[in-house]
């Protein structure tokens, strides 16, 4: 294979992992109230599960930000297997691969014989079914439009694997970090207009039913491309000049994607009339991070409200 059809490939499986993650979930988790005394509880698709007596021992993991949640919940030893873009903690290179996203291999997880798989509702439905026929036990989760549906999610990932202590835990850390941004942003005199660019996509931006949108919202941003009623949409070069945002953020997986990114957009015909452009605000974030639902979720929220307003976190401009 050519070392232009492999990157062509790359990217069309990337922009796959994407669409899972960041389109296919619905827009609002159905979320039923986690009680620790109950024996059972429903998924994300209203299907009761019998709750284990105790942690299960084999955990299969059918997207990325399940595998870091179960990761920061200590569970790391109990995965044995997660998808092939499962990159993160690193601990997760050297377990087995179950397929991707949309793509799961069957009969890999089967082989592992696990006591739980936890499936994410971008995985298809039918392959999600097919999994629970053979008599394994599946959970599915979901993604919710804002922050605040991460705590729910952990909730039932503690809910279903018998660590709620560790769930709590995990949740209040979390809550307490969320919570601080919330309190520095409080009386910020101006919202700065902000677009977020997922490099390598076209033009492609966070809509108004994005989780994205409520992460700069709640980092004294104003989305510019808000009253989009979609999760991501393709933006036209003629909005981003009338918008004229402030700040630029782009997604990418490395320094040299941010590179490419960003000359890529400064060639695009008008930009260099853009307020971030003429003042340099155009900033990198971990695509990685910014596109799992899950802890290092906070990472990014800390990173743009402090790129956003320094001042409130005790910094320069």
């Amino acid at each position: 294979m050519s070392a232009a059809a492999g990157s062509g490939k790359n990217a069309q499986e990337r922009a796959l992992v994407l669409v899972a993650l960041l389109f296919l979930a619905p827009a609002l988790i159905l979320w039923v109230p986690v009680l620790k005394g109950a024996q059972d509880l429903k998924d994300d698709i209203g299907r009761p599960f019998p709750l284990p007596a105790r942690t299960p021992e084999r955990i299969v993991s059918m997207a990325p930000n399940i595998t870091e949640i179960l990761f920061a919940l200590g569970l790391g030893d109990r995965v044995a297997g997660v998808t092939r873009f499962c990159d993160y903690p690193p601990e997760t290179r050297s377990l087995r691969r179950i397929g991707g996203l949309v793509d799961p291999n069957i009969e890999v997880i089967q082989s592992l014989d696990p006591d739980l798989v936890i499936a994410f509702r971008g995985n298809p439905l039918r392959l999600v079914d097919r999994i629970g026929k053979l008599g394994l036990p599946v959970f599915v989760l979901d993604i919710g439009e804002g922050l605040e549906a991460l705590f729910p999610l952990i909730a039932k990932i503690g809910r279903v694997t018998r660590t709620e202590d560790r769930a709590d835990d995990l949740a209040a850390e979390l809550r307490s970090r969320l919570e601080a941004v919330d309190i520095a942003m409080l009386g910020i005199a101006s919202r700065p207009k902000v677009f977020v660019l997922l490099y390598g996509q076209g033009l492609w931006t966070c809509g108004g039913e994005s989780y994205v949108d409520d992460l700069i919202g709640r980092s004294g941003g104003t989305n510019v491309a808000s009253s989009l009623p979609k999760k991501w949409a393709l933006y036209k070069r003629e909005r981003i000049l009338k918008d004229d945002p402030d700040v630029i953020f782009i997604l990418a997986r490395s320094s040299e994607d941010f590179t490419a990114g960003r000359d890529w957009l400064l060639r695009t015909a008008g930009v260099a009339s853009v307020a971030a452009v003429k003042s340099g605000r155009i900033y990198e974030l971990d695509e990685n991070a910014a596109s799992r639902f899950g802890p290092r979720l906070l990472d990014i929220l800390d990173r743009v409200a402090k790129l956003l307003h320094p001042e409130r976190f005790g910094e320069r401009p």
